[in-house]
């Protein structure tokens, strides 16, 4: 079992990532957990260096997924690590 590297803070999501998780059968845990164990899911290597680097010195970390149909969502991790937050890109 993987240990999480980081706190989440408090976890929230927005309407429409929401909406599009249930619409794929998927749930909101399956990525919240993927995303503190350091999947960081659909970047690119530069992003994951990034994400890399802010785990050491204290900045936001990002993560993107694919969901079954589709759709990509985003989970942001605060700097602070006082808010971890699902949402659709175009939320943003």
């Amino acid at each position: 079992m993987s240990v999480a590297r980081f706190s989440l803070g408090q976890v929230v999501a927005t309407p429409g990532s929401l909406i599009a998780l249930s619409e794929a059968g998927q749930t909101p845990q399956e990525f919240v957990r993927r995303h503190q164990m350091g999947d960081w899911g659909d970047l690119d290597d530069e992003d994951r260096q990034e994400n890399e680097r802010s785990l050491k010195i204290g900045c936001r970390l990002l993560s993107a997924y694919h969901l079954r149909d589709g759709t990509k969502i985003w989970i942001i991790t605060e700097a602070d690590r006082s808010a971890t937050t699902l949402l659709l890109p175009s939320e943003y």
